[in-house]
């Protein structure tokens, strides 16, 4: 099972994250068979990190809390909440096949967060820069709650641009970047 995952930080806690940067990683180590994409999020137009993106296949919801929340800068506070949903990984590959590389322009997290029925199912027909796109599900993964896409693309609004802004109750855009070890 697939699952979107998205730490939202604290204010002031870039200091504790940074403390804990071999910590977090040595942990995200132990599910690299499973991982599809991950990254820092950041305060827009900055190097302050505002977030940590993983997507990743567990066996279970169980498997996925544990994941979520034994994580070391979840337990020591770097992290205000935590949006934990089923996802499905519509490109069916992960980041590192991105045929765009991890360097080379903008990237960015969108995620729209919707009720009813669901939008923007089928991937773009034009995908050539989107790294992961997928829809938000409920734990049982039946119910559409919104869709999760990491988009290389020139600026927010073109970020914003892949989902139909219309379909859902707000849509967030955050700058974002390939992680883990260097």
């Amino acid at each position: 099972m697939e699952f979107f995952c998205y730490h939202r930080d604290r204010p002031g806690s870039v200091a504790l994250r940074d403390e804990l940067l071999e910590s977090h990683w040595s942990y995200m180590d132990g599910y690299a068979a499973g991982m599809i994409a991950r990254g820092p999020t950041f305060v827009s137009d900055t190097d302050t990190p505002s977030g940590s993106v993983h997507i990743v296949d567990l066996p279970d919801l169980a498997a996925a809390r544990a994941f979520a929340f034994d994580e070391p800068n979840y337990q020591a506070g770097v992290y205000r909440d935590v949006l934990l949903r089923r996802w499905h990984n519509a490109l069916g590959r992960t980041m590192w096949d991105f045929p765009g590389g991890s360097e080379d322009g903008n990237r960015y997290l969108v995620l729209g967060l919707g009720a009813g029925p669901g939008a923007d199912l089928d991937v773009p027909a034009d995908q050539d820069e989107l790294i992961a796109y997928g829809p938000l599900l409920s734990d049982d993964g039946v119910t559409w709650l919104g869709t999760a896409v990491l988009v290389r693309a020139p600026d927010p609004a073109s970020a914003r641009a892949v989902l139909t802004s219309d379909r859902y109750a707000d849509i967030e855009v955050h700058d974002w970047a390939f992680g883990g070890r260097s």
